[in-house]
């Protein structure tokens, strides 16, 4: 069966699901679509039509990993499309330079099988200078993280990250720094988000993934993944996937404050069967809860900062028509993507390879409706904050989800694989780069 037709299948016997509800919310067809829009108040600060005092409009990057494209799409309302950007714009170059390196090409062709799926990955994740002039994009394929202006489309700077592969990034509160993963090398470069300038460093656990920045910007947090790209995803071969673990560094001198072992954590809360390969996570906003997703876990969890313990699970509906060969589920994940609403009161969770998004509410666990989507592969937060925003990887869409009701209410159309969703800043009269 082609892979369309299965996923086709697989949203229908999601239907079966006792708490899907109005499946005609879910974010499928053509063209951008809207709904009712987001409760709350109207208009406010951080609105698409709004206008700093520097000139700038708040919009949202959209990384279409396989395409090699950037959209910047509204941050609210109909989340419109407002231009494109080319991540690639050296790629001849990058491509002869692969070629006449055998071990990098073998690790650009690694890539290309293992986690791209067939497809090369040329951006996994970027965020805007704060002056809003240029895009920093981390490219898996390439190995690097480029800046790349926004008016004319041309590099700005080029940093190669160690090792061959470079993956999730975090930019700083203040927006000076940016923080990427180089995950073939163990390792997190910061650099000078204006120049390309490293920073510093720090080494983690293998294959670091999702990083984090608190908000004072005191310290870093790294999630470290180990290998999921190898076909021993028994239980019984867990040992195999390497050193997973938090570390946490102080965000100036990156010295290491804090290593987290999730291991230990989830055998004494009773759950030696989950892995400790933590992905996606969610702070409250006073940063003394962490939510966490795991790999081939269907739902999250949450560990108390201060003690230092796993306190709640909560387990989520699983797609009867999801292959329960793990070997199958997209570089070890079965839910990829969790984010919270401002007020902290509610979570959003995207069911990667159970195709559907929810809100969960986080006082009591219990989720709301099932919104049908096809591979979903990163939850954030609108602009104004009263929506998630998901990145529909298998249909190359962009969903907003109401935090209020739990039902969708915008989608529009992006690139091939969209992932990351990051909120940022152009100038307010930008439309996207000069073309000829």
């Amino acid at each position: 069966m082609s892979a369309a037709r299965n996923r086709g299948a697989r949203r229908l016997l999601l239907g079966s699901l006792a708490t899907l509800t109005a499946l005609a919310l879910g974010a499928g067809g053509g063209g951008a679509t809207v709904a009712a829009a987001p409760s709350g108040p109207a208009g406010g600060p951080g609105t698409a039509a709004a206008t700093d005092s520097a000139g700038l409009r708040q919009v949202m990057f959209v990384g279409n990993n396989w395409d090699g494209t950037a959209d910047v799409i509204e941050s609210t309302g109909s989340f419109r499309r407002i231009g494109r950007v080319d991540v690639v714009p050296d790629r001849s170059r990058r491509m002869w330079e692969i070629s006449l390196n055998p071990v990098k090409l073998a690790y650009f062709l690694g890539i290309r099988q293992g986690p791209g799926e067939g497809h090369d990955q040329f951006v996994d994740d970027m965020y805007a200078t704060p002056d809003g002039t240029a895009m920093v994009v981390s490219r898996p394929s390439f190995a690097d993280v480029v800046s790349i202006d926004l008016r004319t489309g041309a590099l700005n700077w080029r940093f190669p990250v160690a090792g061959f592969r470079s993956d999730h990034m975090a930019v700083s509160p203040d927006g000076t720094r940016v923080a990427v993963s180089a995950s073939t090398a163990d390792k997190v470069h910061v650099l000078d988000i204006t120049d390309g300038r490293e920073v510093g460093s720090f080494t983690t656990g293998g294959k670091p993934h999702e990083n984090v920045f608190s908000a004072d910007g005191r310290h870093l947090w790294n999630m470290s993944i180990g290998e999921v790209t190898t076909a021993l995803d028994d239980p019984i071969f867990d040992w195999t996937k390497g050193d997973r673990r938090i570390t946490v560094v102080d965000a100036r001198t990156f010295q290491q404050v804090r290593v987290i072992d999730m291991r230990d954590r989830l055998d004494a809360f009773g759950r030696k069967d989950l892995s400790d390969a933590v992905r996606p996570v969610a702070f409250t906003p006073d940063e003394s809860t962490l939510y966490f997703q795991v790999s081939f876990f269907n739902g999250f969890l949450e560990y108390d900062v201060a003690t230092d313990r796993v306190t709640r699970l909560k387990t989520l509906p699983k797609n009867p028509a999801t292959d329960p060969d793990r070997t199958k589920w997209v570089n070890d994940s079965r839910h990829h993507g969790l984010s919270m609403s401002p007020d902290g009161k509610r979570l959003c969770v995207a069911a990667t390879m159970d195709d559907y998004a929810t809100v969960v509410d986080r006082a009591t666990l219990a989720e709301g409706p099932l919104v049908t989507a096809d591979k979903p592969y990163w939850a954030t937060v609108s602009g104004d904050g009263r929506a998630c925003v998901i990145s529909e990887s298998g249909a190359d869409r962009v969903t907003a989800i109401d935090f209020a009701t739990g039902r969708a209410v915008a989608s529009v159309a992006v690139g091939d694989h969209p992932q990351r969703v990051r909120l940022a800043h152009v100038p307010a009269d930008w439309t996207g780069p000069a073309q000829g």
